[in-house]
């Protein structure tokens, strides 16, 4: 049997979102042309903006999203499913009205936006003499774990970035059914070459599933940068693809098999040896 293909992207956002989404339906298209079913694109893949003010004033609501409506008409052309990371208006009534959501959507392949999960866990790092980064300081944490989502892979679990610490999610995800954990990221370069790689595979053999982590890549102005390394991990925790080390837009493709996946949790049922009297 030929299992389905997958394709993780990487690419270097910048503040124009016009040209983030002329690079993510190129992406796109690369994908279909190469016969994958599914195409995973990063975190704030609409922009990457230089302050917090920016960054309010280019998002909108989904509905609004010049962006969003790009890739759901390329997912639609193209005949491909999309998980893509972007930046949400929170409606009016909240606590904070300036603040935003760090979302997550899946787009099915006749282009209709089918799971939209909102980042819970944000990225507050508040070192003395060192550098400040409160992501709580403009985004609303969602409240939320979303279950599995159907797709031609199998049921995907939604994360995005900083949830990847937080082995809890992924454990209950894996519990309501999922096949796949996804995480669209961007990765600052000293936590990626540190943690990156060791944390996506730990989730992938701790609960027996594949792991699709797309990433920003590169110098996005003159503040920030992310560390790349977008790449599928099989249940094993072996990488299967891997996409290049530069800030080129691109992609990794790997076949996602469910029935490897079914032989490793038979051989070693560790859901079933939980000690859930005990913790």
């Amino acid at each position: 049997m030929a299992w389905p293909l997958a394709a993780v992207a990487q690419f270097c956002a910048s503040a124009a979102v016009t040209i983030n989404k002329e690079t993510c339906c190129q992406l796109i298209h690369r994908a279909a042309s190469q016969g994958a079913k599914m195409i995973f694109l990063p975190e704030a893949s609409d922009f990457i903006a230089a302050s917090t003010l920016d960054a309010i004033a280019l998002t909108t609501s989904l509905d609004e999203s010049e962006f969003v409506q790009s890739v759901r008409e390329s997912a639609k052309a193209e005949g491909v499913w999309v998980s893509v990371g972007v930046h949400e208006k929170v409606r009016t009534g909240f606590t904070h009205p300036s603040h935003i959501y760090n979302t997550h959507l899946i787009i099915d392949d006749l282009g209709s936006i089918v799971s939209k999960y909102r980042k819970i866990h944000l990225f507050d790092v508040d070192i003395k003499d060192g550098p400040r980064l409160m992501e709580s300081d403009h985004t609303q944490r969602g409240n939320a774990i979303l279950d599995p989502v159907p797709t031609p892979l199998g049921r995907i679990g939604q994360q995005i970035c900083y949830d990847l610490r937080f082995s809890e999610l992924s454990i209950i995800q894996r519990q309501r059914g999922a096949d796949i954990l996804t995480f669209p990221s961007a990765f600052t370069i000293k936590t990626g070459m540190a943690h990156w790689e060791p944390l996506l595979r730990a989730r992938a053999i701790e609960t027996q599933t594949y792991v699709i982590a797309a990433a920003q890549i590169g110098q996005h102005n003159i503040k920030r940068a992310s560390y790349g390394n977008a790449m599928i991990v099989d249940p094993w925790g072996t990488v299967l693809a891997r996409c290049p080390d530069n800030a080129s837009a691109s992609i990794a493709i790997a076949p996602i098999d469910l029935d490897y996946m079914m032989q490793i949790r038979t051989e070693m049922p560790v859901m079933q040896h939980r000690r859930v009297d005990l913790y």
